[in-house]
């Protein structure tokens, strides 16, 4: 065959060993300026997620299912910003952004988890929030660590029962095409941009992904949040609405800000292009929002800040 011919056999799919990534940018003079500030972006966020996890470890009055889950929520974000950062900086400094194949699959595997994690966990969070406010006597019986452990358990479980039948469907699409990725990091929609399997393949590989990485999560905030609101405005006196109200409201701007961040990826103007388009909101969701959870619950939440007050002082007695 010759080699035009050979990049359309499907049969020569298994032929394709390694990816080029694009990155971010093909400009060599920003390389340098992007690379330290993903650096100082990529050390705030581990300083910040470790930090919460080690507050909540150490404060004993924050050990509640709310905190628990918010450990959880700090945990699964330096993890997921870990799957793509330390990469994306070395693709800085390099010439060719060669990603082989299994590396590749590997990475869209963890960044998966990862992402379906994080909106279970929301998920779960509202959850509390709902329990808190509309079941607040039966609370403690709700919300035992021991159903905390079972909540956070069937998160991982069924993320990883899902990744791996996503995985198998990955791995059987067809890359017979360009081996270059317009992206930052392997991501599915590139991918399926690239490969050259069925339309109806890769339509139904991206809704299974979308619907569980996306969908089903916000339904189930949604629906909480109506039950929720319900509740609040039922509330006749205004301290107790404030009250119910700042149970939340961290948890609120929280999936505002990952969400928000789906949202501008499909809402931009058609003037840019859909991967220019991917990677601006991929950067907000990969790199800053697993650094702006943190910060947002030590700013707004009182518990949080009088944990954090109280370290800090016993830091300055020894």
């Amino acid at each position: 065959l010759e080699p035009a011919e050979r990049k359309m056999d499907p049969r020569n799919h298994s032929l394709l060993t390694e990816f080029i990534l694009t990155g971010l940018t093909e400009q060599p003079q920003l390389q340098l300026r992007l690379f330290l500030l993903f650096l100082g972006i990529y050390v705030v966020t581990v300083m910040g997620n470790l930090g919460m996890i080690t507050l909540i470890g150490l404060s004993s009055h924050l050990h509640t299912p709310m905190y628990y889950f918010l450990s959880d929520l700090s945990f699964i974000d330096l993890c997921h910003s870990t799957v793509i950062t330390p990469k994306m900086l070395v693709n800085f400094v390099t010439e060719k952004n060669i990603f082989f194949y299994p590396e590749c699959m590997t990475q869209l595997y963890f960044f998966l988890l990862f992402t379906i994690a994080e909106s279970c966990m929301l998920a779960e969070m509202v959850y509390d929030c709902y329990a808190a406010i509309c079941k607040c006597l039966l609370y403690n019986a709700i919300m035992s660590y021991y159903r905390c452990f079972q909540l956070t358990a069937a998160v991982y479980i069924l993320c990883i029962i899902h990744l791996t039948f996503h995985t198998c469907l990955m791995l059987r699409l067809y890359f017979c095409k360009a081996n270059v990725i317009n992206h930052y990091f392997c991501d599915v929609f590139p991918l399926l941009e690239l490969s050259c399997s069925s339309i109806y393949f890769k339509e139904s590989l991206a809704l299974v992904c979308s619907s569980f990485k996306v969908l089903i999560p916000a339904l189930t905030i949604l629906i909480s949040y109506i039950f929720i609101l319900y509740k609040i405005f039922h509330i006749h006196s205004i301290e107790g609405r404030s009250k119910a109200f700042s149970t939340c409201s961290s948890h609120i701007f929280a999936v505002a800000v990952i969400y928000g961040s789906a949202a501008f990826m499909y809402l931009q103007p058609s003037s840019v292009s859909p991967m220019d388009q991917g990677k601006l909101s991929s950067v907000f969701y990969t790199c800053i929002v697993p650094m702006l959870n943190p910060l947002t619950y030590t700013l707004q939440d009182r518990d949080v800040k009088l944990a954090l007050k109280k370290i800090l002082e016993s830091g300055k007695c020894r």
